[in-house]
């Protein structure tokens, strides 16, 4: 942990325009959300790559509190340098990307910011957590915190403040259109294991920390999220298989 420096992905290198989705949903600090330690590592790295690049931090929270709010209370801004700016992804003109599944669980296409298109690089900068649904471990990493991407407008249910369209029939299963609608344009990750938050019921800002000492980083997420599944000492999360066996074949 003390030793991480951030290899930035080839697409970085040069970039003009990059887009880091952080985990930032809360107003809380690490391990419910990523650590400042490791985002600033994440963004300096990015900055090495691409000195003169407009970095934008997009995010899309889980909370009646603002983005500007969280970010505020959380640190985010101290760790920017002047061609970086904050995005609510709530805000952003967004577009319909298509399902490159040829049977999608849910959604043959789903809606996030028109940006995601607009940008040479991408990363997906996230903690690592365990929550419990349906009776069922859930591992939120890279992949999992690309929810903060969907308009809320789109997906809530009974909350405004969530996305519950996206965990029916289940997220697991939802996350495989994330993943081939979305996921497979991300260029990168990094998976905060300097702690593993565990939840003992489906909120995924109350539980408790346990230290890990770990920073996974790489250009799949999927690969990312195996790793930290197993630095964790946890179960592989259960929808790496499904998705990694559909990516073959397609």
């Amino acid at each position: 942990m003390a030793d991480f420096i951030y290899s930035p992905p080839v697409a970085a290198q040069g970039a003009t325009r990059i887009l880091v989705k952080p985990n930032l949903g809360y107003p809380k600090g690490p391990p419910v959300t990523v650590g400042m330690t490791v985002l600033s590592e994440v963004l300096q790295g990015l900055r090495r790559a691409s000195p003169q690049a407009e970095i934008l931090i997009v995010e899309g929270v889980c909370s009646q509190l603002s983005l500007a709010e969280i970010a505020s209370k959380n640190g985010l801004y101290g760790i920017l340098d002047g061609g970086m700016a904050v995005l609510d992804a709530d805000t952003l003109p967004c577009i319909a990307y298509p399902n490159q599944l040829p049977r999608p669980v849910r959604y043959a296409e789903m809606w996030a910011p028109k940006l995601l298109r607009e940008v040479d690089c991408r990363i997906s900068v996230s903690a690592f957590k365990i929550t419990s649904l349906k009776e069922q471990p859930l591992v939120s990493a890279t992949l999992k915190n690309l929810y903060g991407l969907f308009p809320r407008a789109k997906y809530k249910a009974r909350s405004a403040n969530s996305r519950g369209q996206l965990h029916r029939p289940s997220v697991p299963q939802i996350l495989q259109d994330v993943y081939f609608s979305i996921g497979h344009l991300f260029d990168g990750g990094v998976a905060d294991c300097s702690q593993k938050f565990i939840s003992k019921d489906w909120r995924p800002d109350v539980g408790t920390g346990f230290d890990l000492g770990h920073v996974v980083w790489g250009e799949d997420l999927l690969a990312i999220d195996r790793r930290a599944c197993q630095l964790a000492q946890e179960p592989v999360a259960n929808y790496l298989d499904p998705i990694e066996q559909l990516r073959t074949k397609i």
